[in-house]
């Protein structure tokens, strides 16, 4: 029994696969508070969606992924905030449009020119087949995520709940919104080669949604979603080697269980009424 558990420490593609999970899994808990506080769960998943034309892009003119995948996700964050401002269309269905319309268009690129670059591994992730260039991605990912919202936290948590009150005090508001979504889409494409597009949607709300049911302070809750966020990952890996299943799939199915059980937890306790907002 003792081998059977060690035996995933023993390979160098299962420690890789351990140390990006760990990696990508904290700036994603990090930023899947504020998400949730804001509701923008949403733009997550949009801005997941439209790095795919961004990823074929860059293959086709000889870039490296990340270039086009970020370059995609900033483009579908401000086509959005555009749209926003120059129309009467309801914020969450400028996100649907938008996103569906980018998510189309990489489908249909990605079939036009016939690249090496798989696309189950661009939906789904390779998180066993990763190379040190991804380990340094997510590690300076995470660096910058940690020391943004280590700074301005505070200044974030006001503009989510209250913008207009941000504005009035003299915070940089519109700063802090484009930062916010640039940080989202650097969080996506650090999980680009590990978890994939659709599975790193998860990693962007189960953490938050979780944490946000578990305490009552923010900075108790960025602690919270990250603390969830590294376990369900590691132990999903290590799971997935043990009953011989993909790695980021399983990951997600724990982060649902968890929050199914969470949710089940507050039920019990009588607590599952509508929760407050987390104090600072």
């Amino acid at each position: 029994m003792i081998d059977l558990l060690l035996e995933p420490l023993r390979l160098d593609f299962m420690r890789d696969a351990l140390l990006v999970a760990s990696l990508v899994s904290l700036p994603t808990a990090l930023l899947s508070c504020f998400l949730v506080l804001r509701g923008w769960a949403l733009m997550g998943d949009a801005i997941a969606h439209a790095v795919l034309p961004g990823v074929v892009l860059s293959y086709l003119i000889g870039l490296p992924y990340v270039v086009g995948a970020f370059a995609a996700g900033m483009g579908c964050a401000l086509a959005i905030g555009y749209l926003k401002e120059h129309s009467r269309v309801r914020h969450d269905t400028l996100m649907g449009v938008v996103f569906s319309g980018m998510f189309a268009l990489g489908l249909v690129l990605y079939v036009a020119i016939h690249s090496d670059v798989h696309l189950d591994h661009i939906l789904f992730g390779d998180m066993l087949g990763i190379v040190p260039a991804d380990l340094w991605l997510a590690g300076g990912i995470v660096l910058l995520a940690v020391l943004v919202v280590g700074w301005r936290w505070r200044d974030l948590l006001l503009h989510a709940f209250d913008p207009v009150h941000a504005a009035s005090i003299g915070l940089p508001v519109r700063a802090l919104h484009y930062g916010l979504l640039a940080l989202l889409s650097l969080a996506i494409v650090g999980t680009l080669k590990s978890v994939g597009l659709v599975l790193a949607i998860a990693l962007l709300i189960a953490p938050g949604a979780i944490a946000f049911l578990l305490v009552r302070t923010f900075p108790a809750m960025l602690l919270t979603a990250a603390a969830v966020s590294l376990f369900a990952s590691l132990a999903g890996v290590y799971l997935s080697f043990l009953i011989d299943s993909a790695p980021a799939p399983t990951i997600v199915v724990l982060l649902g269980m968890m929050f199914v059980l969470t949710f089940l937890l507050h039920q019990t306790r009588g607590s599952a009424r509508t929760p407050t907002a987390p104090q600072v």
